[in-house]
């Protein structure tokens, strides 16, 4: 198993935060790392997200299922690569509220028999991430300033 995240405090209110969040037909708008996203953040939901792995450009397009949607609170999906236990991502974006703005941490946990082996594709989502909290802290201080 592999875990990375970012985190980053906005200053906005949870419900702010999760209307950018939510909202993925604007992802290509804003975001430097998921470039494109397509479907509804409900449970059991397939979306279609394309990924841009920061420093290469190259664009990876996957299909992960929405398993929580907590407007203001939580989103979570999983992805795969294949069947099962091949090479799997469990994503959260988390939203905390704190003292008038709200703290969210973005954490993915890989798992599965390839995970060994890719050490520069996580080491580039890891960057990816760090780049995607700080547009989505900008966009969102933009939107309710």
């Amino acid at each position: 198993m592999k875990h990375i995240s970012s985190e980053v405090t906005v200053n906005a209110g949870p419900d702010e935060v999760w209307s950018v969040l939510a909202d993925f037909e604007r992802f290509h708008e804003w975001n430097p790392f998921l470039v494109e996203a397509e479907g509804r953040p409900e449970p059991g939901t397939r979306l279609m997200l394309r990924f841009r792995l920061p420093d290469t450009k190259k664009e990876m397009v996957f299909r992960p299922t929405v398993l929580t949607s907590e407007p203001g609170r939580l989103l979570r999906w999983r992805g795969r690569f294949g069947v099962p236990g091949i090479f799997d991502g469990l994503h959260s974006f988390e939203l905390t509220p704190r003292e008038g703005a709200t703290h969210v941490v973005q954490s993915e946990t890989f798992s599965g028999v390839l995970v060994p082996m890719t050490g520069s594709l996580v080491r580039q989502s890891e960057t990816g991430f760090a780049q995607l909290t700080d547009a989505l802290k900008k966009r969102v201080e933009e939107v309710t300033a």
